[in-house]
């Protein structure tokens, strides 16, 4: 285990009597990242958050974090961790200035802090009205405003933008990705929900049924989104058999009256299409699609056939 990670686990599992929900995974989170931990509703994102804040105790396997270990050293490593998980603790009758009067003085803050977290959450204009005036994003805000008051390095989020509407997701978004450029504060952001984690991760961890399917950038994810060609013709499955014996990859779909195939290629591409009317295959149309983030993601957790 390195010290180049704010989380490293080694085989964490978590089981509820017999029933493995986290099973055996080792989460990498790079310091200075939003790392992105994506996964269905019930895969194990929030029994997997509780374990690294020591809300409940691993069944199993080893949790660094911030290069030091969770059990041995629980109440020094959370000084240095700020989290949001479900909805945030407040007093919905004071005001947000007083909330986070009285989170200073639980950790022995100045009060002079209140004033620069409400300038990072954009709550100035706000500070002294009732909390319970507040839209649902405004109170996610003062929320993460909390958890940010005892300068953390690390920020853990769970489902942060559930409920929200557009203009509450991009307010939470925009702050998510100012956190590491800006603070140094490297941030663990749990959703179910693919297009939040694109638009402010630079690593993903994709969780499913209690395993880690897949980790690394984002970008070796978007690497996965080859494009293909589908070719309508009038005879799928023959003109495939023909494209095959020819040296290129087919594979019919008849039911659509088509074929798929990986020549993408200009040049080849042409070659393949003035093949198959040489062959006497009646071409009616062809159409390049490329994998969206959103289909590699149901196929890795096995869901493209359940929408």
């Amino acid at each position: 285990m390195t010290e180049e990670y704010a989380i490293d686990t080694h085989q964490l599992t978590r089981k509820f009597g017999q029933r493995e929900t986290v099973r055996r995974i080792n989460l990498k989170v790079p310091k200075r990242e939003v790392y992105g931990f994506l996964g269905p509703n019930g895969a194990g994102k929030t029994t997997t958050i509780r374990m690294l804040l020591g809300l409940i105790r691993a069944s199993s396997g080893n949790i660094r974090i911030l290069g030091k270990d969770l059990n041995e050293n629980r109440m020094e490593i959370l000084k240095d961790v700020g989290s949001l998980v479900e909805s945030p603790s407040y007093y919905g009758h004071l005001s947000g200035y007083t909330n986070l009067k009285i989170v200073t003085l639980m950790h022995g803050m100045p009060e002079s802090r209140i004033n620069e977290v409400l300038a990072w959450v954009r709550l100035e204009q706000a500070a002294h009205r009732p909390v319970k005036s507040y839209s649902l994003g405004m109170k996610q805000r003062l929320g993460i405003a909390m958890a940010l008051i005892t300068e953390p390095k690390l920020l853990i989020l769970d489902e942060p933008t559930n409920g929200l509407d557009p203009s509450g997701i991009q307010e939470i978004r925009e702050l998510i990705m100012r956190l590491p450029r800006d603070f140094d504060i490297t941030v663990l952001l749990s959703s179910h929900l693919l297009s939040e984690i694109e638009q402010v991760a630079t690593y993903v961890g994709i969780i499913n049924q209690g395993e880690l399917i897949f980790q690394g950038p984002l970008q070796q994810l978007t690497e996965r989104s080859k494009p293909y060609v589908w070719v309508e013709t009038d005879r799928p499955r023959e003109a495939a058999a023909a494209l095959i014996g020819q040296g290129w990859d087919a594979e019919p779909d008849e039911a659509g009256g088509r074929l798929r195939t990986s020549v993408t290629y200009r040049k080849e591409s042409a070659e393949m299409i003035r093949f198959l009317v040489q062959q006497h295959y009646d071409v009616y149309r062809v159409t390049e699609k490329k994998k969206t983030l959103e289909e590699i993601f149901l196929a890795l957790t096995g869901q493209e056939n359940s929408l």
